[in-house]
């Protein structure tokens, strides 16, 4: 028999399924979602600081999620949201914000920018964009970023112990997709060893992201551990 090298599987998210873990830097956010007094907002921050998670989870049950650079013109089946809207071709995004306008739809927008900064040529469509309520996201607190990883090695099925997240945490980049990426180099170390990682595995696999020193106390723990037994 052969050895099989282990694939890793990489889960597509399903916003609709995970709940959106509340944290400081969502709260604006979560906090104009819950009203319907806005005719254009937009969900503006950093990669990781949840826009596309809200914006999935505003549009459950009354729309369907558009990816900015898929928008074109065919009419509105009803509310509308768009991610990486910054990205979406001009004349689609604005027959869609005038259509929207007209028809008394609320559009939910995402995009690492607030719409006033987008480069946008056409007069038109720059007013409407400046006239769009803009609320900033920020990136999770420890709390919130805790939890995240968890949530991401649970999606996996990776049995990483508490201590070993604790210590990872406190060496790993703060933003969320540095968490995603570990969550998959850890799934797939886990995969080829057949077993939970140890810290050192972890340290190894994961060297390219973690603080310089990481690796050396790793290396260190698992020699004390050698000797003393």
């Amino acid at each position: 028999m052969t050895d099989q090298l282990p694939l890793p599987f990489v889960p597509c998210p399903d916003f609709s399924a995970l709940p959106f873990i509340p944290h400081p830097g969502a709260a604006d956010a979560q906090a104009w979602l819950t009203r319907a007094d806005w005719p254009r907002l937009a969900l503006w921050g950093d990669a990781g600081a949840g826009k596309t998670h809200l914006l999935h989870s505003w549009a459950a049950g009354r729309t369907t999620v558009i990816a900015g650079p898929d928008l074109t013109w065919p009419g509105l089946p009803g509310p509308v949201a768009i991610d990486d809207a910054d990205r979406a071709p001009i004349l689609a995004l604005l027959h869609t914000l005038n259509a929207a306008a007209e028809a008394g739809l609320p559009v939910l927008l995402a995009a690492r920018e607030p719409p006033g900064r987008w480069p946008i040529p056409l007069p038109d469509l720059q007013s409407r964009l400046l006239a769009t309520i803009a609320v900033r996201m920020l990136a999770p607190d420890d709390d919130a970023r805790a939890r995240l990883f968890r949530r991401l090695l649970d999606d996996r099925q990776v049995r990483v112990s508490p201590a070993l997240q604790a210590w990872l945490l406190t060496r790993l980049p703060r933003d969320p997709p540095a968490l995603r990426d570990a969550a998959a180099r850890l799934d797939h170390v886990a995969l080829a060893a057949q077993r939970a990682p140890t810290r050192a595995m972890a340290a190894a696999a994961l060297a390219p992201l973690l603080h310089d020193n990481a690796v050396d106390d790793a290396s260190d723990l698992s020699h004390l551990h050698a000797h003393s037994g």
